[in-house]
């Protein structure tokens, strides 16, 4: 598939037609941007490769934009986080960049910016459960933490309950 502004926008539509949770859904649709093209420098070709990435979403509280590109990392995983301005302006890591919109919004430091946030504990047997209402980024780490330090045997972590289907 040869990537366009009307093909890129319907990817992030059907994307956010799973996602089960409107508060989500109405901040990302806040963030959405005209699907632009960009060039971008591909770090691991040769000197002066560049593959065109297109941005969907610019988030300038965190310097961040999650963008579409079927080259470099892309098929596999066409959607990455990049920054919008400064110094690194290439493509970046591997570890940036992911199978799904929804996936790379939710490694986004834009969706730290939401109160969705649990702690989450997973017992001996892997058993993961939520302990916590939702709240901010901030206040489920700060409980996350506290928790670690009170009862070191188990495992505890911070994610969202929101569910989308994942590729």
């Amino acid at each position: 598939m040869t990537a366009d502004a009307v093909t890129v926008r319907r990817l992030v539509e059907a994307e956010l037609g799973k996602l089960g949770d409107a508060r989500v859904e109405t901040y990302i649709r806040g963030l959405l941007v005209e699907p632009t093209p960009g060039l971008r420098d591909w770090d691991y070709g040769k000197p002066g490769e560049q593959y065109v990435c297109w941005t969907v979403l610019e988030h300038p509280l965190s310097n961040n934009s999650i963008a579409y590109c079927e080259d470099g990392f892309g098929p596999r995983s066409p959607w990455g986080l990049l920054f919008l301005t400064g110094e690194y302006m290439s493509l970046g890591m591997d570890s940036q960049w992911y199978p799904t919109f929804l996936q790379t919004f939710f490694e986004s430091k834009a969706a730290t910016y939401l109160p969705i946030w649990r702690v989450f504990k997973t017992d001996a047997t892997g058993v993961r459960e939520a302990v916590t209402n939702e709240g901010t980024w901030d206040e489920t780490w700060a409980k996350v933490m506290a928790r670690r330090s009170a009862d070191p045997t188990a495992s505890y972590d911070c994610g969202t309950s929101i569910t989308y289907e994942r590729e």
